[in-house]
Parts: structure tokens; sequence; C-alpha cells
């Protein structure tokens, strides 16, 4: 998300997020709802007047409690929420949902002065209760288009948006979009300094889209967010999935758990219709984990009962043209995308298909179309997603941080790369697996000419450390392999991005792999900031090379 140079408080931080009125609801309507929902809550105090409460917002941390808010109480890692619920009320909690444990807590440091609703799971029943408080439905609108996946959903969202504000705008309406690098109303950016926002902002955030005259979101769904419950209570019209490689296996343990995290949201309960790319095993195996409809899309011309496929895929600038051919009623339809890489083609393809399947959108399916053919929805910039800083040296900068990742960024930049070389720097991130690092090290070494190996987001780690387990698998595909590929080691980033130009030609290719639009380094707590676009043409200049200009929210 965007990143601003004034911190928010928590208040302020939740305050964004916030609608100008809610119409809110009564207690006992909320207890109903979690009751019907399987929830079981139980409601103390019991009578008349607690049950009558009237709930106008919610809100976790107790820092962002306001006048008329359900205060959810959840058990964190190292405190309960419900310890804080003096805090909560005195800011103007209303009343609180939490767990036994929580509801304990609770009378401990208020008593009785505000009703308590007690569940088993308050993380998930927290999407339920604030749908209900801001009055979202399956109905209710913004039509929600979300995208999963482990690589291309940052970029198959802005192509979503892009394609969706043409449809909007017959409509008078504009398009919303959540993701990792930001959160924009239309044209406005709301500031956040959340990296996925809590379920309870999250519904709060389509009440304040609706009044601003937002028809559709796009939406990154992450499987963390899935994982701890943040898109609870969410209805998406549309749920797209882009692809599974290995990747936050920190957090899942193992890929079928990853894959299993994933599924989740291709329910019947949860999403209205599931467009699934079946490009892979993973693909093939999502399909057939899916309830209600299903619409497959074969993005790599091979040979599969599908309901959509790309073919007559030819390069045209930087990026291709393709067709997207319906195979039941032989519909095709020709567009393109000016990204680099097969892979903004599947991007491309999956955002087109989601959007020419939405039930929410049937009414203005020539719209689609005509879009589609005519408008070039697809060739946008996207921040930090193969990201062109510079021609000649042709300078990119990519978010590429997983195996999968990397080689699809290095692919694409040998389709063009000419008779010049590929100098890549490249790192990992701490705290997470660490079985990747020597791959991504051998990955890079087996596809670049020139690989400088540095720093990304140590985290808590020895930034040495990390370097040095991506160098062992650099130097060991390097040794077997035979290879002739220049390696070092470089640090700190700015350093290393100083060396890529350094050595580069103009007829070479320098790749920054693993960061992308991020501005800050994280190092044991302490944020450097970084950005590396920025330290990229900054290094082009000094040296005198040409470069783009630099794209909004760059510092």
């Amino acid at each position: 998300m965007t990143e601003t140079d004034v911190r928010l408080t928590v208040a302020e931080q939740d305050s964004v997020f916030r609608p100008s009125a809610v119409a809110g609801g009564a207690l006992e309507d909320l207890a109903a709802v979690l009751q019907s929902a399987g929830y079981d809550p139980i409601v103390t105090p019991v009578g008349r007047e607690s049950l009558q409460t009237r709930l106008t917002g919610a809100a976790m941390n107790p820092q962002a409690v306001g006048e008329g808010d359900l205060f959810v109480a959840v058990s964190g890692a190292r405190f309960h929420g419900a310890d804080f619920a003096a805090a909560a009320v005195e800011a103007g909690a209303a009343a609180v949902l939490t767990d036994a444990d929580g509801l304990a807590r609770v009378r401990d440091v208020v008593g009785y002065r505000v009703p308590v609703i007690e569940v088993a799971g308050v993380r998930e029943a927290a999407g339920p209760a604030a749908a209900f408080v801001y009055g979202n439905t399956s109905e209710s609108g913004p039509a929600l288009f979300g995208v999963t996946g482990t690589n291309g959903k940052t970029t198959t969202t802005y192509f979503l948006r892009s394609l969706l504000d043409e449809v909007m705008r017959h409509r008078g309406l504009t398009t919303g979009l959540i993701g990792t690098i930001e959160i924009r109303a239309g044209r406005d950016t709301i500031p956040s300094q959340l990296t996925t926002p809590e379920a309870v902002q999250l519904h709060s955030l389509m009440a304040l889209f609706r009044e601003r005259g937002v028809g559709s979101a796009a939406m990154e769904v992450s499987s963390h967010a899935i994982t701890y419950r943040r898109t609870a209570g969410l209805h998406y019209d549309v749920a797209g999935f882009t692809n599974l490689t290995q990747d936050h296996l920190d957090l899942h343990g193992s890929m079928e758990e990853y894959f299993a995290a994933k599924a989740e949201l291709f329910t019947r309960r949860r999403t209205r219709t599931s467009v699934i790319t079946v490009d892979d095993t993973w693909g093939h195996r999502m399909a057939l984990a899916a309830t209600g409809r299903v619409v497959t899309l074969a993005t790599t011309g091979q040979p599969t009962e599908v309901d959509w496929e790309v073919t007559d895929v030819v390069a045209d600038g930087l990026g291709h043209a393709f067709t997207l051919h319906h195979r039941h009623s032989g519909e095709r339809i020709r567009t393109r995308t000016g990204l680099p890489g097969m892979f903004n083609v599947s991007n491309a393809a999956l955002a087109a298909v989601m959007v020419l399947e939405s039930d929410a959108l049937q009414d203005e399916r020539d719209d689609v179309v005509a879009a589609l053919r005519e408008a070039e929805p697809f060739t946008i910039s996207v921040p930090g997603r193969m990201q062109v800083v510079g021609t000649a040296p042709a300078a990119i900068v990519d978010f590429a941080h997983n195996p999968d990742a990397m080689i699809r960024t290095l692919e694409a930049a040998g389709q063009t790369r000419g008779r010049g070389r590929i100098i890549l720097v490249v790192g990992a991130a701490g705290d997470r697996d660490r079985s990747k690092r020597p791959t991504m090290g051998a990955i890079a070494v087996r596809m670049a000419d020139h690989v400088i190996v540095s720093d990304d987001d140590p985290h808590s780690e020895d930034p040495a450390q990390i370097r040095a387990e991506v160098m062992q698998g650099a130097r060991e595909a390097v040794e077997s392999g035979r290879l002739t590929t220049r390696l070092e080691e470089v640090a700190p980033r700015a350093a290393a991005i100083d060396r890529a130009v350094e050595v580069a030609g103009a007829e070479d290719t320098i790749i920054l792999a693993g960061r992308g639009h991020e501005v800050h380094q994280d190092f044991d707590g302490a944020h450097h900031a970084i950005d590396d676009r920025v330290e990229l043409r900054r290094a082009l200049q000094a040296r005198g090379f040409d470069v783009l200009a630099a794209e909004e929210g760059e510092r």
C-alpha cells in the first residue's frame, strides 16, 4: 500500500476506512445473525436494555474504538484483546465480541457495564459481525473481484481495475482497489500503513466504497488474509486463481496446506463465480476443489478441456497481442497487454475472463468486450511489477521474490534482451521460508549473465547469513553446471544497484528483483528508507544514461 511520510496514529488509520454515516443495528439482531451463521453466540447480561444496544461501528484495536462500536477482542500471541476492554469501553464501545477466556477478562476489568457476545471462533465471527454493522450483504455492493495465487495477484488486480474503470464510467460509478501497494476509491488514495486490513476494516471499507460511488472493486486475497479470517463475511462476485508455487511455507508448513488455504476462497458460500487458471496441476486441482459455478481458463496453449483459452499470441511492442477464445460458444475477443512477459498475458487473460463472467456486470457485457478490443486496459504501469525505469540499458524493477516469479521475470527479460547481458540484483527476505534461498541463487546464475547478491528485508535475521545461503546455492549451480556467470556479493542494496549500473552497457538488461514498490528495508525493526526505482534512476543518470519519468508513489 502507498506509504505516507507522516505516520498515522491507530485512530487516524482506522478512521480513513470508515463511512461518514452508518445505520448500524441492535445487538439482538446481531446475535440472531451470528446464530444463523452457526456461531452459537451467548449474550450476557440478558435483558431488554442490553439486547436493544445499538451498534454503529466495529474495531479490533482499542485505540481505534469510537462511540457505539462493537469491540472485537481476539486472543493474540502475547495478549488477549479483552485485556484492553476498559480502554475500549472508556472510548465508547457499546458491546464486546469475544471468546470464553475473553469474557472472564472483560468482567474482571469492566464488570457488567456493557453486554458481551461470547463465541468460540472470534476472528472468524468478526467478519459477519462487521458485515451486519455496516450493512454488507452478498447483494449490497460493490461488486467484489478477488484474486489469489502465488504470483500475479497485484498485476491482475491492477488490470481488473483498469478494465472495470472502462465499464463503471458508463454507469457514472468508479472502481476500488485493495492491495499490497495501495487502497483506492476511484482516483482517491486511502492512506494505509497496514499490510492487510482486518475483517472489521474491510467491511467498513465496503460501506465507504458505496458512500463514494464505487460500483466495483478489485482485491488481492493472500493466503495470510484467508488463514487469519480477514476476509470472513465478504462475498465475491468473482474470484480468480493465478497459480500456485512454493512460497509462504513458513506459515503453511507444506504445499498441501498452502493449497488448502487458497481453496477456501473458491467455495459457494464465499464466491458466486470462480475463474481458475489451469496451466498446471495445481490449477486443475483447484478447479476440482472449487464449489459453485466454476469457469476454467488455459493461457499456455496446452491441450485441455476448458471454458476459455488464450490463442494466437504474438509479440507486440514490449508486450503481446492475443485472442480469448470461448470453447463452447466460439466467441473470440482480440486484446493485448503492453507489459512484457508471457506471464502478463496470463494475468491479463484472467482479469478479462473474470469481468466477462461476472454476474453483476452481465448487462454491461458489450461494454466489456468493446473495452477489451479498443481501450487497451492492460497497457498500464503497475508499480514495481516489471516496471521499466530506463531503456538503454533496459532497467527493470520487479517484485519477483520466490523461485517461480524469478524464472518468469528472467524468461521475460531473456526474450527481449537482444545481444546484451542480463545483470541481476537479487536477495532473500529474512524470517521467511529459508529453503528457497539456495534455489533463488541457483536460478539466478543459470538464467542471468551477471548476478549480484545483496540484501532484501532481513527482518530479525543476520543479513550476511541470508546472503551466504543465497550465495551457496548460486556457487553450487555455477560449479556443477560449469557456468560462466559472473557472481558477486555486494551490500548494502544501494551499493549493489550502483555496481549493476557500473558494469552495464547500453545493450544490457538490468533487473532489480525482490522488492518492487517497497520503500523501506527492515533491519531488525529499524526501517531504512530505500526505493529500488529511485536508486536505479539515480545510478543510471550518474552514468549518463537516460531514464523514464518517475511514477506516482516513488520516493
